[in-house]
């Protein structure tokens, strides 16, 4: 079974949670961004980094806006299950933007980055990098990957809302769009997938029949069978 969450912020108690217990060995868990496990490149998070490494359950994470990026791009990139990866540790790998992969039979095209609301603030503290907004390079690999898989995904997964998702003010691009906005968009015409999950806005909520906003929860892709009782 594949499940989401997202905006995890470093915060080990969110893999603590009751929640979690549900998955089982070979699951997997997908943090829509914000993953925020490397971000002071410490003793204390190296540790956190090698305990969830050794989840019994696979944790992939994209890169959200808030991530020191640094860090994230000294581990090497390799291949994993048709697209490029970062193993950051054992079962722990970061997803990079615009690579289709095959996971638990299922196509998923992951496209992380995002737009800091509050830019200024972190560029004062040091703690803003450039690269958290997607390039137009990355965005043309992820459509030259898209195309190679006919346009056809079974799963979207970003951390940055699709377009008109994110009704909230204060989101990113609500007064105008940015080039991942656009290139979301463009998405949303040319490319059928079956459901879109993505995080930022830090609420849980199915918004359309096949957008899915994600947070805290821990949401399965898809509903398990209900087992049917036949009397003998």
């Amino acid at each position: 079974m594949i499940y989401l969450t997202a905006d995890t912020h470093g915060e080990m108690s969110r893999f603590d949670s009751p929640q979690m217990r549900r998955l089982r060995a070979g699951d997997t868990l997908i943090v829509c961004g914000d993953f925020g496990f490397l971000w002071d490149g410490g003793a204390r998070e190296e540790k956190a980094l090698k305990k969830l490494g050794k989840k019994k359950y696979r944790i992939l994470f994209l890169d959200g806006a808030h991530e020191n990026f640094d860090l994230l791009e000294s581990y090497p990139i390799s291949e994993w299950n048709g697209g490029k990866v970062r193993q950051i540790s054992g079962n722990l790998y970061h997803l990079l933007r615009g690579q289709v992969y095959e996971i638990e039979g299922k196509k998923v095209f992951a496209f992380g980055g995002g737009e800091s609301t509050e830019k200024q603030f972190r560029m004062e503290a040091g703690r803003w990098w450039a690269r958290e907004m997607p390039t137009m390079e990355e965005m043309r690999e992820g459509a030259e990957n898209l195309k190679a898989a006919g346009k056809r995904v079974d799963y979207i997964v970003t951390h940055t809302p699709p377009p008109r998702m994110g009704a909230a003010p204060a989101e990113p691009g609500a007064g105008g769009k940015n080039q991942l906005e656009a290139f979301f968009e463009q998405i949303t015409k040319q490319v059928g997938y079956e459901k879109w999950f993505f995080g930022s806005l830090h609420i849980d909520r199915k918004v359309t029949y096949k957008n899915y906003a994600v947070f805290q929860q821990i949401l399965p892709a898809w509903e398990a069978p209900l087992k049917r009782h036949f009397r003998k």
